[in-house]
């Protein structure tokens, strides 16, 4: 098991106690970085409350073995789509991807993300399985309605 995924295992339980979500959880050497995420955004007050409690998790199970920096934050408005639960949370709004090099086609398609399933993803009428992506993140578009603010 990866030490992500022992972060992973700690946090879960914290963060339902504080109704959010888990968008991801990254370790990269010193930096253990765990993103959150609810409906509504989350702000400074329960990246706070959410650090605070995290830390103490952490601190008590101690799953990373080594000396750590925990960074608690939000995925902000153009957030890194990685998972297919990512992808999934997304469709309806417009992402940026690009594609591995060895892809046939054009390497960045840009477009509403139209639907997902267990392979891969649907942009602009072009289907990609994840293993042929790159990089995606959604697109922020000024003076437009926030897509997770329509949300129920």
């Amino acid at each position: 098991m990866s030490v992500a995924e022992k972060v992973k295992d700690v946090v879960l339980p914290v963060l339902e106690s504080h109704d959010v979500d888990l968008y991801d959880v990254d370790v990269q050497g010193p930096l253990v970085r765990v993103t959150v995420d609810r409906d509504g955004g989350v702000d400074l007050d329960v990246l706070s409350a959410v650090t605070r409690a995290v830390s103490r998790a952490l601190d008590a199970a101690d799953p990373i073995g080594h000396r750590y920096t925990l960074e608690v934050t939000s995925p902000g408005l153009e957030r890194p789509l990685r998972t297919p639960e990512q992808f999934a949370r997304a469709v309806g709004e417009v992402v940026k991807v690009k594609t591995k090099p060895e892809v046939e086609g054009e390497r960045r398609v840009e477009g509403v993300l139209a639907s997902t399933d267990a392979d891969g993803i649907t942009v602009e009428g072009r289907t990609l399985r994840y293993d042929e992506i790159e990089r995606a993140r959604t697109v922020f578009e000024w003076g437009t309605e926030k897509k997770r603010e329509r949300r129920s």
